[in-house]
């Protein structure tokens, strides 16, 4: 059998709900918030702050841009292992790797251009290594975000490096 609804109930449900919403919003207002327990910046030191962060980085998206617009201000290096960039690179990249990063390795690049480093992506830190060797040694440069990682996602080509191997035999 169905029962008639009582709508003054209903209506007492709503006016409970309302009130026990009313509730839980003053008690999460009185909370403290995660993100403010280290207060926010005044906008000029914020607007400071990401202009100094764009100094020194770029995104995939800006380097894809300048590539096609064949940018002649910028030189892409690729800091991983040699091995990694025969895989695929972003189109034109040079490889040195990071560790072998040194003046006789750079001494051909142009020191006029900004070179923009990257590696594999969020969880490498070898275009970071790349960008400190290559600020001591005199160059401006500028850091991809997400590396080849992020260069991907976006949809980009990449480049493979056909690695030819010779074999000898011994008679």
């Amino acid at each position: 059998m169905i029962q008639p609804i009582n709508m003054e109930l209903q209506r007492n449900n709503r006016s409970w709900n309302r009130a026990l919403a009313s509730l839980a919003k003053v008690r999460h207002e009185s909370e403290p918030s995660c993100v403010l327990q280290t207060p926010v910046a005044d906008s000029k030191t914020g607007h400071a702050h990401f202009l100094s962060r764009l100094s020194f980085e770029t995104d995939p998206s800006d380097v894809y841009m300048d590539l096609k617009n064949e940018s002649s201000t910028l030189i892409v290096i690729d800091a991983r292992t040699s091995e990694a960039f025969a895989r695929g690179h972003v189109p034109g990249a040079i490889n040195i790797p990071w560790r072998k990063m040194d003046a006789s390795t750079t001494s051909s690049l142009d020191k006029e251009k900004v070179l923009v480093t990257y590696c594999d992506g969020v969880y490498c830190n070898a275009s970071t290594k790349a960008a400190a060797k290559l600020t001591a040694l005199g160059f401006r440069v500028k850091e991809m975000l997400d590396g080849i990682s992020g260069w991907k996602t976006e949809g980009y080509p990449l480049e493979e490096t056909v690695v030819q191997l010779s074999v000898s035999t011994m008679r």
